[in-house]
């Protein structure tokens, strides 16, 4: 239970859910506001912001 605990605190996580319900809703719903370009681009942000994370927590955990 405390690993699904700590999946639920990270960053990481929600970003990746976001990015995925964004794909989600743009695959069963093709009106979506959003257009292909423009739904890379906010993954694309994700991604970097994961990444980004992903390192800041690495960087902590070496000091």
């Amino acid at each position: 239970m405390a690993k699904f605990t700590i999946l639920l605190s990270s960053r990481k996580f929600w970003a990746a859910l976001v990015g995925l319900i964004f794909m989600v809703i743009k695959t069963w719903k093709p009106d979506f506001p959003l257009d292909a370009e423009q739904l890379a681009g906010i993954v694309a942000l994700l991604v970097t912001y994961i990444l980004g994370t992903a390192l800041e927590d690495g960087l902590r955990a070496d000091k």
